[in-house]
């Protein structure tokens, strides 16, 4: 294992980024039925990106409405939003603090806490500039994705249903992506 201390990005602008909701999606899939994959998305409230002279000194928040979550079919977004699975009454919010940027054997990782159903746990994206550009009307702009496998369980979504064929409804590894695109603020 290779970890670098610094990391040159083309067209990097340190700064303070605001995250653009209208360019942006989380996005979910999960296994259903063992035999398939169901997806989804949520809509981000807010995230910040600081951007330091060093890339591998960047901070990000970011909060997203648990009750916007979308799969497509109302009736299981009304399940996945109750007390079985996120609970958005109690717990409306999804959020994400980072704790660390490293470079490791080539890929740049953003260590943070992810706290969902009120519960906080570390997780670690795989994240990918996409390049930094100027808009028709001179705002700069930077766009991103972000990659991560969690297990939702270790978040209290333990909801599930067993198959008569064997297995569950309901598989417990979830991968997150992120499609990101953020506006420079100062």
């Amino acid at each position: 294992m290779t970890t670098t201390n610094t990391i040159d990005i083309p067209g990097y602008k340190p700064g303070t980024w605001e995250l653009d909701p209208s360019h942006s999606e989380v996005g979910f899939t999960v296994r259903h039925m063992m035999i398939s994959k169901v997806r989804g998305s949520f809509g981000i409230k807010s995230a910040t990106f600081i951007a330091p002279e060093n890339p591998l000194e960047a901070s990000v928040t970011a909060h997203v409405d648990a009750a916007s979550l979308d799969t497509k079919d109302e009736g299981r977004d009304q399940h996945l939003r109750s007390a079985d699975f996120f609970d958005v009454e109690t717990y409306p919010s999804i959020d994400f603090v980072s704790t660390g940027v490293r470079v490791e054997d080539g890929e740049m990782l953003v260590d943070g806490d992810l706290t969902m159903h009120g519960v906080t746990k570390p997780v670690t994206f795989e994240f990918e500039f996409g390049g930094f550009g100027t808009d028709p009307w001179g705002n700069s702009k930077a766009g991103a994705t972000a990659k991560a496998v969690i297990n939702r369980e270790d978040f209290g979504l333990t909801w599930n249903a067993a198959l008569e064929t064997g297995g569950v409804l309901v598989g417990k590894d979830v991968t997150i992506t992120l499609d990101l695109q953020g506006a420079h603020q100062a």
